[in-house]
């Protein structure tokens, strides 16, 4: 005898959730669907990210040292101190300064090495390979080679411009020497994202523009520029948010430059704390740059956001 299968529900009336099973918390719902797999992501994001947070504001707020010895709540007074610290304003506009001069340059530069890279007929390889390579490089390895070529007596640039320029001997040549350093190194990663924005262009846009008449300046610039637009832009905010953390490359090609010219705000946060042993005033230092961080990612954000509503409006 065959089992008779339940008569279906009327129409219109649903069906009882099934009953859940009691003594199960809302915590053991959570991770029977797949809480083990991101348990270990979020011990170590609370640990080496919630934490240090945590910590770094709590010690912004106490005058303490690498020990722990002797330490005392003093407030808001670090960030008095700082807003008040010639030397914390000199190193912010070294590193503002050393943004403004990279940035534009690495755009440039990237963009233009992609456009090569993407159009050459032969060797497409070796190029992407020659353009991509230096990023690939540790810190110390550039500081070495570049100390080398700026060696006033007999490095490689002097020798070729058959000067001798104080590259890292001079202010202002410092900082420029800085910025082709981090160019050379850098601009690699830039030029990747160009590179397949490029690859991402349809082919037709460019057979129609050229019936039409276009020459190849135009078609870059009424095709490929307006194409590649929202990258340049994701390029722009990730150097400007890479420049404000410039350290290392700037600190094992010349320590900072004569008298500090070309010291970056964390290389002066970074002496505070573990030259000067003033662990709070380091931490205030360090919460004053974060600001300044999500300051400028929430700027891109909401260009982002109005130039999307701008778009909905229009049609």
């Amino acid at each position: 005898m065959t089992a008779l299968a339940p008569a279906p529900a009327p129409p219109g009336v649903r069906e009882s959730a099934p009953a859940r099973r009691p003594g199960r918390s809302r915590l053991g719902r959570i991770m029977q669907h797949g809480g083990w797999f991101v348990a270990p992501f979020l011990v170590f994001y609370g640990v080496f990210l919630v934490w240090p947070l945590v910590s770094g504001l709590w010690y912004s707020l106490n005058e303490t040292n690498l020990a722990g010895i002797n330490t005392e709540f003093i407030g808001l007074d670090n960030y008095r101190e700082a807003l008040n610290d010639d030397q914390l304003w000199d190193s912010l506009g070294n590193t503002l300064t050393f943004t403004a001069m990279l940035t534009p340059l690495i755009v440039a530069v990237a963009f233009g090495l992609a456009l090569l890279a993407h159009n050459i007929k032969h060797g497409k390889w070796f190029w992407r390979l020659a353009f991509f390579a230096p990023f690939l490089l540790p810190s110390a390895v550039l500081a070495d080679l570049w100390r080398w070529l700026y060696e006033p007596d007999f490095g490689l640039l002097n020798n070729a411009l058959n000067e001798r320029v104080p590259w890292l001997l001079e202010g202002d040549w410092a900082m420029f020497s800085m910025v082709l350093a981090t160019l050379w190194w850098t601009v690699g990663f830039s030029f990747l994202l160009y590179l397949a924005a490029l690859q991402a262009i349809p082919d037709h846009l460019y057979e129609a523009a050229a019936l039409d008449g276009a020459g190849p300046w135009q078609r870059m610039w009424h095709i490929t520029v307006p194409m590649v637009r929202n990258i340049t832009g994701l390029i722009v905010v990730l150097q400007i948010l890479a420049s404000l953390q410039v350290f290392d490359q700037i600190f094992l090609i010349n320590e900072g430059g004569p008298n500090n010219e070309t010291r970056p705000v964390v290389q002066y946060i970074i002496q505070q704390g573990f030259t000067g042993y003033r662990i709070g005033y380091a931490s205030a230092l360090s919460y004053i740059v974060f600001v300044l961080i999500v300051a400028v990612t929430l700027v891109r954000l909401w260009l982002v956001r109005k130039r999307t509503d701008e778009k909905g409006e229009t049609r």
